[in-house]
């Protein structure tokens, strides 16, 4: 555990440095990243090796096969994430930009421009692509970044950031820009999160309680990517055809994610047709169902759902189906066990449509398409720090932009106020 006095020395590193990265170049910043990348895949081998410490770890405490696969890396998914740095440096840089200009009638220019918040704090789980994503959009927008990850990945988190981190020096980027914690004391975290002043936003991705903690104790902002009840509500005038690759991609492709499905909702006038066909394809992939009344009497051998599976985030091979009278029910049924995440409707009836896209209140809404495109780089951010439930400040898929806030500028020639 890292006593008080160096949690504190180690921030104002931090905090020294996002001063130096808010003024540096574009150029500078872009090029850094593109080195990033290429170091990434220059190091697999060596990351992969760590990465194996961390699974045989995690299957040694036998946790579930989908948290298995958030931990694994393999070559593709490091060129993948190389992938994702270049997108990243390839988009438009937001600090300095010039959101708005105002001219008062008294002669004063006002100018409003993003600039970087500083010093975030990242406290995340299991997904060691996380280290790569958070360092790059940090260092795009110009943001320090401490990074925190848990136990379960540790070895993987420190190849990552060792080979990315001596590449950014090695750039030009100042020292301490990017910092990993590497220990994994509950403590340390306790006494980062009581930083205010040095650390400017903290955020936490993870599992349900991670983030109440973080948001219990922390004496600096958090923005809280909370747990994806995600939900897919099929229509009675729904492309059954449709539905059905939606369905099933929203919860098969990777269950162990939080913009995955997590309950299907299925109109009465069309549950005799489509749920036998949803469930018989589910269950073969290994997917065990938990059933309302009405479902279990359609399909039989299905496990009871309870209330409590309506309000859970299974982030596994798990589902919750309920068949619904109208679009009207199942948007009730959204906004009382949602969480505000991403949530589906598959429809050919525009008023239903219309209906389900204004009055469910999610962070992401979909039309005829699967919850699992609610992500950084599937809308065209190149990555995001997460996916924000909150309301204030950012929503939905953390990108550049949301790296960032604003001040004015204010050019005068002389004026007072009379």
């Amino acid at each position: 555990m890292m006593r008080l006095s160096e949690v504190k020395k180690f921030c104002m590193k931090a905090k020294a440095a996002s001063r130096v990265l808010a003024n540096i170049d574009t150029l500078v910043k872009n090029r850094a990243l593109d080195a990033m990348a290429r170091v990434l895949i220059k190091h697999t081998s060596y990351i992969l090796r760590e990465n194996k410490k961390d699974i045989c770890i995690a299957q040694e405490k036998n946790v579930s096969a989908a948290l298995i696969d958030r931990l694994s890396l393999n070559e593709a998914r490091i060129s993948a994430m190389a992938k994702s740095i270049r997108e990243i440096a390839d988009l438009k840089d937001p600090a300095g930009d010039l959101i708005e200009t105002r001219r008062r009638p008294n002669g004063l220019l006002i100018k409003k421009v993003r600039v970087p918040i500083g010093v975030i704090l990242i406290i995340y789980e299991a997904r060691p692509n996380v280290t790569s994503d958070c360092i790059a959009l940090c260092i795009k927008s110009s943001n320090a970044v401490i990074l925190r990850g848990g136990s379960i990945a540790i070895h993987s988190n420190r190849a990552i950031f060792d080979v990315m981190n001596k590449e950014a020096i090695k750039c030009g980027l100042p020292k301490n820009a990017i910092s990993l914690i590497r220990d994994t004391d509950k403590k340390t975290v306790d006494a980062l999160l009581k930083q205010s002043g040095l650390i400017d936003l903290v955020i936490p991705r993870g599992g349900e309680s991670l983030i109440k903690e973080v948001a219990r104790v922390s004496r600096i902002p958090v923005i809280k990517h909370y747990k994806g009840v995600c939900h897919t509500y099929v229509d009675e005038s729904a492309d059954l055809k449709m539905a059905l690759e939606i369905c099933f991609n929203a919860k098969v492709q990777r269950p162990g994610v939080c913009n995955a499905m997590e309950t299907l909702l299925v109109n009465r006038k069309i549950a005799g047709k489509f749920l036998p066909m949803i469930i018989r394809r589910l269950e073969n992939a290994g997917v065990e169902i938990r059933g309302c009344d009405l479902t279990r009497k359609l399909v039989k051998g299905l496990k009871a759902a309870t209330e409590d599976d309506w309000y859970t985030e299974y982030l596994d091979l798990v589902l919750a189906v309920k068949i619904v009278k109208d679009a009207s029910e199942a948007i009730a049924h959204i906004m009382k066990y949602g969480s505000n995440h991403s949530d589906a409707i598959v429809t050919k009836n525009k008023k239903n449509a219309d209906l389900f896209l204004k009055e469910v209140d999610s962070a992401c809404v979909y039309l005829n398409a699967s919850t699992r495109f609610t992500d950084g780089g599937e809308f065209g951010k190149g990555a995001e720090m997460g996916i924000s439930t909150d309301k204030i400040h950012a929503r939905g898929p953390m990108g550049l932009e949301e790296l960032t806030s604003y001040k004015y500028v204010i050019y005068g020639n002389g004026q007072v106020r009379r």
